[in-house]
């Protein structure tokens, strides 16, 4: 199990997605913390994909913070923190096509992810999915149930 020194004055988030087929009914799950308040989000669609929902539980934590701030996102999904912090420089040069050519997947949700990376300082971590850790287990348990419960959810 992997410990985090949280900072406290920055928010900490932990996102997940799943999707039961793929594509199939999935969910997006996030936690954010901040000091001693906690958030839960989640959502889910009724057709769609994992990296989408992974993509989402993103975006959905960042637009729900009020005000610009720095931020600490934990994710499992290497698709999302190797595209933000390594693909999306050269996807934008080259008008959002792969180095291969073809069109990026998920433009759509890449777009609002940047958009909304962009009005924080956002550090962006990898935590290894299923392995125990408390934040990214929280996040699963959140995004399993946007899978049941799709109507976006908040609670305080």
């Amino acid at each position: 199990m992997s410990e985090i020194k949280e900072n406290p004055t920055r928010v900490v988030i932990y996102t997940d997605g799943a999707c039961k087929g793929n594509p199939g009914r999935g969910g997006w799950g996030a936690l954010l913390r901040y000091g001693e308040v906690e958030r839960e989000l989640w959502g889910g669609e009724s057709d769609t994909t994992n990296n989408r929902m992974e993509l989402m539980a993103a975006i959905k934590a960042l637009e729900t913070l009020k005000r610009s701030c720095p931020v600490d996102l934990h994710t499992d999904s290497q698709y999302v923190r190797q595209g933000i912090t390594s693909w999306m420089h050269n996807w934008k040069k080259k008008n959002w096509k792969t180095s291969s050519g073809s069109a990026v997947k998920n433009k759509d949700l890449w777009q609002q992810l940047d958009e909304q990376a962009k009005r924080h300082q956002v550090e962006w971590h990898w935590v290894k999915g299923h392995a125990g850790d408390p934040g990214n287990e929280a996040a699963d348990d959140l995004a399993n149930r946007g899978v049941t419960d799709p109507n976006p959810t908040l609670t305080d």
